[in-house]
């Protein structure tokens, strides 16, 4: 298939664009052929991130699509006036290798168990941690907890453990992303808040009867520690200017003396904000929402044929809005066919963050799955705060099928939503259900899924269902129904027929 370049836009490869806040719809892209990209090498960790070169190729049935070729961007566009260049450069990783552990006083439980980790230590300011290894397809068998310690405070937190079962979290057997050489293995990430020292251990399973030996832990075991960088500074418009509106077909704005304000976008960021020009100005940080009728009138130019059922659009932050580095990512965007099903998560990152945090947690959830776990952009197709915030996942364009990294085995042709938080014994906020039942009653509703319907999905290969295996489910599905995995959380987990009715409801059903 050809490769197509987003030139319609005017997405240029120059180092920086100063383009309107207002710009002419995209049309939806089909599925293309890859190209390499630029190096994104960590200095902060280094052998992460993706290759230097990386050929996608050609979609096989079990994951049919393509991707999206968009130019390259020589260098990095130089902070606007004004910026500081911590808000101009999003956050940074350090990696630490992990060491061996003293062994423990009893010597019944062997050598082995003693593990590795690193003694209490002061390091840069860091919001996010995580443990990485060198082979994906090794598994961490045992356990893995930190403790920090608050930045400028002398007091250290007590011991939290980290989710060690995280591999269910990524991108199918045998996909492009998968076989690039950059993915690693990782635990799930955990949110400690701003901190400047640490302390980790990992311990393996411990022997017993049956298994007299403890298995041993994966190679290269490293710890990493993630600043988020700080937040996106607002830019208001100058005095005596206004920015025009988003329009749609069938509901025009009435003419107005306004004047479109030029923002400084990189190319990687004019890129993303372009595959949403239907909905929003470029450099928008939001997609305003819009009612039920305002939504079937875009969905003309969207998703022909999505109506009658199809949700009211809900509002949704964009990658812009929540302060996403584009120079992590890989360059090109991955489609696959359809949007057939949605999978429901929770990141497991914790409940000790506050919704003004939010986009400091997706940021440092981004960076590792780029930086530490080698993925080609951030894992999910949305976020989900619990304050009921949406938040513009994986880059592609959210009216689009782009293909995630979400749920191993199912990634074609679904979508996947991370509710910020971790909810095996916590319940999720109402708000957040309530979210991830407009967000479904609109997406879904583009292609034509009925949310309280069932679906059937072929098995990319999983620890649940053979490569191949057609299995039938439900349209809003948790991740633990695709893997053998304890994601959502048992109490997020039930809450999904609530948001599978409510769903269907705002659907017109």
């Amino acid at each position: 298939m050809r490769a197509l370049l987003v030139t319609s836009v005017g997405v240029t490869c120059a180092a920086a664009l100063t383009l309107p806040l207002a710009a002419p719809a995209l049309s939806a892209p089909a599925a293309h052929s890859a190209s390499a990209r630029p190096p994104s090498l960590s200095p902060e960790s280094p052998g992460s991130g993706p290759p230097s070169a990386r050929t996608e190729a050609a979609p096989d049935e079990a994951n049919e699509g393509g991707t999206l070729e968009v130019p390259e961007v020589p260098e990095a566009a130089p902070p606007r006036t004004g910026e500081t260049r911590a808000a101009a450069v999003a956050g940074s990783t350090q990696s630490l290798p992990l060491e061996p552990l003293a062994a423990p006083s009893d010597r019944a439980v062997g050598p082995a168990a003693s593990g590795q980790g690193l003694d209490r230590r002061t390091a840069r300011p860091f919001s996010l941690v995580g443990v990485v290894w060198d082979d994906a397809e090794a598994e961490l068998h045992g356990t893995v907890q930190v403790r920090t310690r608050a930045t400028g405070g002398t007091s250290w937190s007590d011991w939290q453990d980290v989710e060690t079962h995280n591999a269910e979290h990524a991108a199918d057997l045998g996909s492009a992303e998968r076989a690039s050489g950059a993915v690693r293995g990782a635990t799930a990430p955990l949110w400690v808040g701003d901190s400047d020292g640490v302390e980790v251990r990992v311990r393996p399973e411990a022997a017993d009867p049956q298994h007299p030996a403890a298995v041993p832990l994966p190679e290269g075991l490293r710890l990493e520690l993630v600043d988020p960088g700080a937040d996106p500074a607002p830019e208001p418009a100058p005095a005596g200017r206004t920015v025009t509106p988003a329009a749609f077909a069938g509901n025009p704005v009435p003419p107005a003396t306004t004047t479109a304000v030029p923002e400084v976008l990189t190319a990687e960021s004019a890129a993303t904000s372009a595959v949403n020009a239907d909905l929003a100005p470029l450099g928008a940080t939001v997609i305003p929402a819009l009612t039920k009728a305002e939504t079937e009138e875009e969905a003309a130019i969207v998703a022909a044929g999505a109506k009658p059922y199809i949700g009211p659009r809900p509002k949704i932050v964009t990658r812009k809005g929540w302060g996403a580095d584009e120079k992590l990512r890989e360059r090109n965007f991955a489609y696959t066919k359809s949007v057939k099903a949605a999978f429901v998560h929770h990141s497991a990152t914790g409940n000790n963050y506050t919704c003004k945090q939010a986009p400091s947690v997706l940021r440092s959830i981004y960076r590792y799955h780029v930086k530490s776990s080698g993925w080609r952009d951030f894992g999910y197709n949305f976020a989900v705060d619990k304050c009921g915030n949406i938040y513009e996942g994986r880059a592609g364009g959210v009216a689009k099928a782009v293909l995630g990294a979400h749920t191993l085995g199912f990634n074609t042709n679904t979508m996947g939503v991370a509710v910020l938080g971790t909810y095996s014994s916590t319940n999720p906020p109402a708000a957040a259900v309530t979210a991830v039942s407009k967000l479904t009653a609109w997406k879904l509703g583009l292609f034509g899924a009925n949310p309280k319907g069932k679906v059937t999905l072929v098995s990319g290969g999983s620890g649940k269902y053979s490569k191949g295996k057609k299995v039938k489910m439900n349209v809003i599905s948790g991740h633990r129904d695709g893997f053998a995995t304890e994601c959502p959380g048992a109490r997020l987990y039930k809450k999904l027929g609530t948001a599978r009715t409510s769903s269907a409801k705002l659907q017109g059903r």
